[in-house]
């Protein structure tokens, strides 16, 4: 009989055990509970710590505490100055109330494909009345609060919260980022070109420049030089002035025997002159006049022709003229 009561005892004992431990559960601080009763929901608990429940009756349901993060795909967008921008983006939230959740949803992975969708719509409202300058300047994070609130207010029916929306990444279209290339290359040969031009204009400039005050220099040092030359000739037809006045006769020998010098000194050179010509006065002083015989360039001069008249021309050697006494 007590043999009988122990066993009892013990089953009791474990009967209890089981039911208590079926009836404690602990909530995570990361976590938050939804207590289920014949799968009605009856408790919301998100206070962490060891909690109770009706044994076997009662379920539990855990769900994320923490901020939850959702990387939706790239979406094209227009914005609000007809440009078409690629945008990546990401979101950021929390499950608020976890019965609204589990009415609406049922579970994080059914959530993700409802959240997707309410994103893109918030984006393209939201970036379809801005331009791409506004949403590449420092009014990007108003925008990025915009898009956040509107998401909010479509998700209040499911329970959750965004916490932040952001943009990882804003491209434009393939087609769009070729176009804008070329335009982009055609832009700097453009101004490559006006460089070059101006470049060019320059040069020319200084050429011009350069040429100028070369032409002036030149002119400058030719005018000099006449100077010079001019005062040089004056002073030497000054000095020839002075021998002129001091001996006549010398001076026109010296200027004569100059002429022969100029004139007979090219083999190849012939005159045809009169014997009593002024320009062999000096000839004759030498007793080489027409009538004696006389040596042009180490050659004999024969007299002249019987019967020739004395006012006939002769030709001269173009020898120098040795004159022997």
């Amino acid at each position: 009989m007590s043999r009988q009561i122990t066993i009892g005892l013990g089953v009791a004992a474990v009967a209890l055990l089981f039911l208590a431990a079926s009836a404690l559960f602990t909530v995570h601080q990361t976590k938050q509970a939804l207590v289920l009763q014949f799968g009605n929901p009856v408790r919301v608990i998100q206070e962490p710590g060891l909690k109770f429940k009706l044994p076997v009756i009662q379920q539990v349901e855990f769900f994320e505490r923490r901020v939850l993060g959702l990387d939706v795909p790239p979406v094209e967008v227009i914005l609000g100055d007809q440009r078409r921008l690629v945008v990546d983006s990401f979101a950021r939230y929390r499950i608020a109330d976890p019965l609204r959740f589990r009415q609406s949803v049922g579970s994080e992975s059914a959530f993700t494909a409802r959240l997707e969708p309410i994103l893109y719509s918030s984006l393209r409202s939201v970036l379809g009345e801005v331009s791409l300058f506004e949403l590449l300047s420092e009014d990007r994070a108003q925008l990025m609060a915009r898009i956040r609130d509107g998401t909010n207010t479509e998700l209040q029916r499911f329970g959750v919260e965004v916490v932040d929306v952001r943009i990882k990444r804003a491209d434009l279209p393939q087609e769009n980022s070729e176009a804008i290339f070329r335009r982009m290359r055609a832009e700097r040969l453009r101004e490559a070109n006006e460089l070059r031009a101006q470049g060019a204009e320059v040069a020319q400039r200084i050429r011009a420049r350069a040429d100028r005050e070369r032409t002036v220099l030149v002119a400058q040092a030719k005018r000099d030089a006449e100077v010079l030359r001019g005062e040089g000739d004056s002073e030497a037809i000054r000095i020839f002035a002075e021998a002129f006045g001091q001996d006549k006769e010398f001076f026109a020998f010296y200027r004569s025997m100059q002429a022969y010098r100029e004139a007979l000194g090219d083999e190849q050179t012939n005159f045809v002159l009169s014997p009593q010509s002024e320009f062999f006065r000096f000839f004759d002083r030498l007793g080489l006049d027409a009538g004696t015989t006389g040596r042009v360039g180490g050659r004999q001069t024969p007299p002249p022709a019987p019967g020739a008249s004395s006012g006939a021309p002769a030709l001269a050697s173009p020898s120098p003229v040795t004159a022997t006494d």
